[in-house]
């Protein structure tokens, strides 16, 4: 029997899956995307699927790939779905096909707790508050029980938490063999399962990282699967992008600057004025970054000539060399000591590398990439190729020279393009000659979900245009009792949003209003599905960027969804500037090729946000009248899902009238 039909008859009515999976129901989007997964994995080469919501995914890919017997590494967009895939979805399938299947999960650096930097915490002179030394102790409880060091396992660890930099390493401080605490490194003994195992489960973070750096064991594993999906494909070219390219900050230097002084006085007092040579960097960092001045948050500064726009080139060129002298000074001296001990040779290299990145930014840049500052209370330099088209073509599809070699390359997610061919994602990705497979949500979107543009919202562009938002918020979520999640296009936007709706419902237990950064990502997400269910008023949940994708909340605690403006990319973006002028040189139209497909998939992901199961039933607000009144208008609402229109506000007020019906947000009395 073929791959392909063992994974039909799992995917049948009377098989594998219904009689092992209780919640399992038979799909035959999900059955058909299994099954072209198995053609892949038995031939070769590489598919590109579209599943939109509902369909299952995650099965489709893990029931071919279990069955196929094959070496496999999945890859997923964040930590918090590798936790769920290689926690719930794996064990589960794995018991359900009884298959001996070892599987194992590899995170980068920061996910590990470090012993030696646990155990070297507490000489730390910025750890004395009674905080930091009660969350130490925490986790130095926690250290004596856990078998992995997966700070994910440790409750109560807030993932901003200013303790995880202090207990965990990164590739430059890292001493490597030398380490007293190397045979019980958490980071190596994760490596050594991962390559030991049948399926891995990594995050694009650490995938690209790798292929930028080959650290975390990567470099080895990649050659030996036969198979690698992808899972949430459509960030794969904006991760990768990120570590292809050359970054350099002040944080760094400043983290330097410290740890050259505490290293420095602990293992080689005497030696060096380790005291001068600290504070000379931090001083020639700090002026570096004081020659700015105060700018908008993370503003971003084109890059095209000797200095960013709007500084003096000399002025620029001057505060570098500064830096790159006391880089120069610290490197020297901790040549002198490397020898005296693994910290101060680690520190001698970081030295180096930092100073030559100084100097690769004071060079021009590469070909085919784009160079920005970034202003924010530190500056970070980054120089990244355009996408990683390049990269994908040379050393992923690439990776093997042999002709009879069969690996399978699945790259799949709910939205990857406006288009048959999905060329938003296939072209950046290098992948046009891909296979493509669109599968279309089973959801019955006309009946379960209204789309309501209001006619009455001032032009985006127009200075009251948030202020109105928050007032169309106010009023409506008021009628749902909340179950309102507003996305919005910038964090300006955000704050004005918010700022109003918390003014207006301060001193009232109507509405809960809950907004991004004042509080955890999940504690927020946690306590607006809990929504009047916990004893309180409803909420109403504000929030931008990350918010848009990946937050899934099904049922009734979820039944408005409101996007301030149309997703367009902002043309002041160095990165985006630099695609737009490439299109433009091959003779191409930059807002038809690049703009709308951009804003076509980011409003299908933030729409996305409003049906997540069969039984959900809600109300998609665009408060952006050039999605009615515009042409292109009818590209971007071809890419949404087919929810029912709703054109006047008498029939959009009689949508939510119908949403507070018992029979659609309570289904436990039928």
């Amino acid at each position: 029997m073929t791959l392909r039909h063992q994974v039909q008859a799992a995917f049948a009515e009377a098989g594998t899956l219904s009689q092992m999976v209780q919640e399992f129901r038979p799909r035959q989007g999900q059955s058909d995307m299994a099954a072209a997964i198995a053609s892949t994995l038995e031939a070769g080469g590489v598919l590109v699927v579209e599943a939109g919501t509902g369909i299952g995914k995650t099965f489709s890919y893990l029931v071919p790939v279990l069955l196929s017997g094959q070496r496999a590494l999945l890859s997923t967009a964040t930590k918090t779905l590798q936790d769920q895939l290689f926690s719930r979805d794996l064990p589960r399938l794995v018991k359900a096909l009884a298959l001996p299947i070892r599987s194992a999960l590899l995170k980068g650096r920061a996910s590990y707790l470090c012993l030696y930097r646990m155990q070297m915490a507490r000489e730390r002179v910025d750890l004395t508050d009674q905080p930091s030394m009660a969350g130490l102790a925490r986790v130095e409880l926690w250290a004596q029980a856990t078998q992995t060091g997966d700070l994910a396992e440790l409750p109560g660890l807030d993932e901003r938490s200013p303790l995880i930099p202090v207990v965990t390493s990164t590739r430059e401080n890292c001493l490597g063999s030398p380490c007293p605490n190397w045979r019980d490194c958490h980071v190596n003994i994760a490596r050594r399962d991962a390559l030991a195992a049948d399926i891995v489960v990594v995050n694009h973070h650490l995938f690209f990282a790798d292929l930028a750096v080959r650290e975390s064991g990567m470099a080895e594993l990649l050659p030996t699967v036969q198979t690698v999906v992808f899972d949430e494909a459509h960030q794969l070219n904006e991760t990768g992008v990120q570590f292809l390219g050359q970054q350099l900050g002040t944080a760094q230097l400043l983290d330097f600057a410290r740890d050259l002084l505490s290293s420095g006085v602990l293992y080689a007092r005497g030696w060096r004025d380790w005291a001068q040579l600290a504070a000379d960097l931090e001083h020639a960092t700090r002026d570096w970054r004081m020659l700015l001045g105060r700018q908008p948050a993370t503003a971003k500064l084109r890059w095209l000539s000797q200095a960013p726009e709007t500084l003096d080139e000399a002025s620029w060129q001057e505060a570098m060399a500064a830096v790159a002298n006391a880089c120069s000074q610290a490197s020297l001296a901790l040549t002198e000591v490397s020898e005296a001990g693994p910290e101060l040779a680690r520190l001698a290299t970081r030295a180096l590398s930092l100073t030559e990145r100084l100097a690769g930014f004071t060079q021009p840049c590469e070909a085919g990439a784009v160079r920005w500052l970034e202003v924010g209370p530190h500056l970070k330099l980054i120089e990244t190729p355009l996408d990683i088209a390049d990269t994908v073509k040379a050393r992923l599809l690439g990776v093997s020279h042999d002709p009879a070699d069969r690996r399978a390359w699945i790259f799949t997610s709910a939205t990857l393009g406006d288009d048959p061919g999905l060329t938003w994602f296939t072209e950046p990705c290098g992948l046009a000659s891909a296979t493509i497979l669109k599968i279309q949500s089973p959801f019955d979107y006309a009946a379960q979900a209204g789309l309501y543009i209001p006619a009455n919202m001032p032009k985006p562009s127009a200075p009251e245009h948030s202020e109105q938002v928050a007032h169309f918020v106010a009023e409506h979520a008021m009628l749902l009792g909340g179950r309102t999640l507003v996305l919005t296009t910038s964090l300006r936007a955000l704050h004005v949003i918010s700022a109003l709706l918390q003014q207006q419902f301060a001193n009232s237990q109507a509405l809960h209003i809950l907004v991004q950064g004042q509080g955890p990502k999940l504690q927020l997400i946690q306590r607006f599905r809990e929504g009047n269910d916990a004893g309180g008023p409803g909420c109403v949940l504000l929030a931008s960027a990350s918010f848009w994708e990946g937050v899934d909340i099904p049922g009734a605690a979820l039944q408005m969804v409101v996007i301030d403006k149309l997703p367009f990319p902002s043309p002041s973006d160095p990165l985006v500037e630099a695609r737009g002028q490439r299109l433009e040189s091959a003779g191409r139209k930059v807002f038809k090729d690049y703009y709308l497909p951009e804003a076509a998939v980011a409003l299908k992901q933030g729409a996305g946000r409003l049906i997540r199961h069969e039984t959900d039933r809600g109300v998609l607000v665009v408060c952006d009248i050039r999605l009615s009144s515009m042409g292109y208008g009818r590209r971007l609402l071809a890419g949404l899902p087919p929810m029912r229109r709703l054109s006047a506000k008498a029939d959009f007020l009689d949508f939510l009238l119908d949403l507070t019906k018992p029979s659609t947000t309570d289904r436990s009395w039928l």
